[in-house]
């Protein structure tokens, strides 16, 4: 199967991540652009490279494309640009007459834009750094109440800012006509970062409203986009292993648990089944009262229970933490072994994130046509060492480029281990920051 690949941006999550899933199955051949060409924290993406690298690809059976990346540059530049409708919309024209001509299934999302609560601006306009949260005070109190609480937004960043979100409004809604002209095989309006009120909850349910489809998370969605992309059904069934807690919401997003997981699974176009009937077993790691968060220093009772492998397929969504894994369980997971039922565990960033990765990678793996166990380890190896290694216990040490390599070596081991393989690894941070880290096979 042939698929071309759009992804948002150049992190590893986004870039590498889907190449490691796809090569489970040696029968995917899939396509991406130069990663130099793709946006990043500060650079937009190469536009018209990414138009003509895909106007030349070979005949595809499906595209996945990241609308932000060719529309803005990126989804952090979809916030930031201060291109003009026409001239975002002349992009976009392009990039429709180009699919057009592909003549494949064509699976695609675009964001409405987040509204953060908080005065950082790394990735935001600059402005942000000292309106942000009067911004975001101002969003909920518009859809909350019909006005502002009170005056504290100068009129000229106000402007600038209300600009912005309407230009993308009316980018996503030439989307829908789209749609409508049959276009896509599937479209997705991604909400990330959500709160209960804001202008991006009124612009989704006014999307929602003419006919759009719209799902809270961002950078998992290309990959649930991959999963449904593959034909072939997978029965799933999700077993919390806190079931009494599963209607409370993850951090960042604006439903439950539950629903959540749902609607990951039908989005990958997979099925929800009875536990007797289930292809593969899907168990989350869910959190008691609030999801917590350890670098963000917030937190949640952690796994107390005994965790024995089934003997069934299954995979594991940890996300009793947000950004990072749940220690506790991990260590359980580890103790009782990692057998030919492993499907995949994944505990990064959000709720959301974690899933879509995770369920799209089990399905590759479960339906492969040509299945590479040596590819499903080195994708699995990335996410422990990412997910519990990194996220939950060495960037609290805060990290180098000098001393990170020691301070994973521990978690190799074990990760090795566990997993029955070796290998010689180096790390980076891409982005300049402490948020991710890239685990590179050498």
């Amino acid at each position: 199967m042939k698929i071309g690949f759009v992804p948002i941006d150049n992190r590893p999550v986004c870039y590498t991540l889907p190449e490691q899933i796809a090569a489970i199955d040696k029968n995917i051949e899939l396509y991406m652009p130069e990663r130099g060409w793709l946006g990043d924290l500060t650079k937009y993406a190469d536009t018209e490279k990414i138009l003509d690298w895909l106007d030349n690809l070979p005949e595809l059976d499906a595209v996945i494309v990241s609308l932000d990346t060719v529309a803005y540059g990126g989804l952090i530049s979809s916030r930031r640009s201060n291109d003009t409708f026409e001239q975002i919309k002349a992009r976009i024209e392009k990039l429709k007459q180009i699919l057009c001509r592909k003549k494949a299934q064509i699976y695609a999302f675009s964001s409405i834009m987040r509204i953060s609560n908080n005065n950082i601006n790394e990735e935001e306009k600059e402005y942000w750094s000292k309106w942000g949260r009067k911004i975001f005070n101002y969003s909920y109190c518009m859809d909350k109440y019909g006005t502002m609480c009170k005056k504290e937004v100068p009129d000229e960043i106000l402007e600038d800012y209300l600009k912005t979100r309407k230009r993308n409004f009316e980018i996503n809604k030439i989307y829908l006509e789209w749609q409508k002209q049959g276009l896509f095989n599937t479209l997705v309006f991604s909400k990330d970062d959500c709160a209960e009120y804001g202008l991006n909850v009124q612009e989704a349910k006014a999307l929602e409203a003419l006919g759009g489809f719209i799902k809270t998370g961002a950078d998992e969605i290309p990959l649930t986009l991959l999963a449904r992309a593959i034909q072939g059904e997978v029965k799933i069934t999700p077993v919390f292993l806190e079931p009494q807690y599963k209607d409370l919401v993850s951090n960042y997003e604006d439903i439950s648990i539950e629903k959540s997981v749902l609607g990951q699974i039908e989005l990958a176009g997979c099925k929800v089944s009875e536990y007797s009937e289930a292809d593969i077993l899907l168990y989350v790691n869910n959190f008691k009262e609030k999801q917590g968060e350890i670098v963000m220093e917030i937190y949640t009772e952690p796994f107390n229970g005994k965790w024995i492998e089934p003997n069934t397929p299954y995979m594991i969504a940890d996300v009793r933490f947000a950004n990072g894994a749940d220690n506790n369980f991990t260590g359980q997971i580890f103790k009782s072994g990692l057998h030919e039922n492993f499907y995949g565990y994944a505990a990064w960033n959000t709720s959301a994130n974690s899933l879509g990765s995770l369920i799209c990678a089990a399905k590759i793996k479960f339906l492969a046509q040509i299945y590479d166990d040596a590819a499903f380890k080195k994708f699995q190896t990335v996410r422990f060492l990412d997910d519990w290694a990194y996220q939950a216990n060495v960037r609290q040490t805060k990290p180098d480029v000098i001393t990170i390599k020691d301070r994973m070596s521990v978690f190799e081991k074990e990760v090795f281990e566990k997993l029955d393989i070796s290998a010689n690894l180096s790390y980076k941070f891409p982005w300049n920051r402490l948020f991710e880290v890239e685990v590179e096979f050498n």
